[in-house]
């Protein structure tokens, strides 16, 4: 089936059915394409789930002519949690990777981001376009000052990262403000590699697209990343600040296509 932007609708998760789907969409990338795993992932049910899932909404990406009753209606996900909602005592996700202080201090409206994915076979349209106008539109509907997420680079060896991880570094340091720190025996400095021996081509051809698509919109990085054995991957904070975004970035992100959430 091809992609067709008419099909598509976009509304955060409403019941159990549609957090369910988002699940299902979660293992076939994270799980069967990555091979991730976690104390919470339901194999026999091909679920990918975790203890933060309640606590979150889900923005849903859907294709009307794909089967709900499977739960295979739903192609894209975006996983948000605005500070707003965070109970007294309870932590953000990113918390058990990063030391989140700054921004819990700074006082601003802050929303984490995460379990963000795309179904394989709508990765090459418009799909991560939509799903980013509609978190725009969520964005601007609560106030959001600051948004911030792990993101991820697939596999565990530092060493052939050592480029794009040392790019960010040198480039897109969050300035002290918004300068989250990795934590704990899993955190990995990520200056590999001096400025002056940096391959620019190389970095960039080693980082996912979602982070450079973060960048390009003005964000940052966080100080050091973390490795997640059980994820499979090499984790790094996104940082952005929506207050300081360019001009031509804000006109990008604040675009409003297709349905809204």
């Amino acid at each position: 089936m091809q992609p067709d932007d008419r099909h598509f609708t976009l509304r955060l998760a409403r019941d159990c059915r549609d957090l369910a789907a988002a699940q299902r969409l979660r293992y076939q990338v994270f799980v069967e394409e990555l091979g991730a795993d976690g104390p919470l992932v339901d194999h026999a049910a091909r679920l990918e789930r975790d203890a933060f899932d309640e606590a979150f909404d889900h923005l849903l990406l859907i294709d009307t002519r794909r089967d709900a009753g499977a739960l295979e209606d739903v192609v894209g996900v975006y996983r948000l949690l605005p500070g707003a909602k965070l109970l007294a005592g309870q932590k953000f996700y990113s918390e058990s990777e990063f030391d989140l202080s700054v921004l819990r201090a700074s006082g601003r409206e802050l929303l984490e981001l995460g379990r963000s994915c795309v179904h394989a076979d709508y990765r090459r349209g418009s799909a991560l376009l939509h799903l980013w106008n509609s978190l725009a539109e969520y964005v601007l509907a609560r106030g959001i000052e600051v948004m911030f997420g792990a993101a991820s680079f697939h596999g565990t060896d530092v060493a052939a990262l050592a480029q794009p991880l040392a790019y960010l570094h040198h480039t897109h340091l969050a300035p002290e403000a918004l300068r989250v720190r990795a934590i704990g025996p899993q955190a990995q400095p990520m200056d590999l590699v001096p400025i002056d021996a940096l391959d620019r081509r190389a970095a960039l051809l080693g980082t996912p697209a979602l982070i450079k698509a973060y960048l390009r919109l003005g964000g940052f990085v966080g100080d050091g990343a973390y490795i997640d054995r059980d994820f499979n991957t090499i984790d790094v904070c996104l940082v952005m600040d929506t207050a300081q975004m360019s001009a031509r970035h804000r006109q990008f992100y604040e675009r409003k296509k297709g349905p809204s959430v």
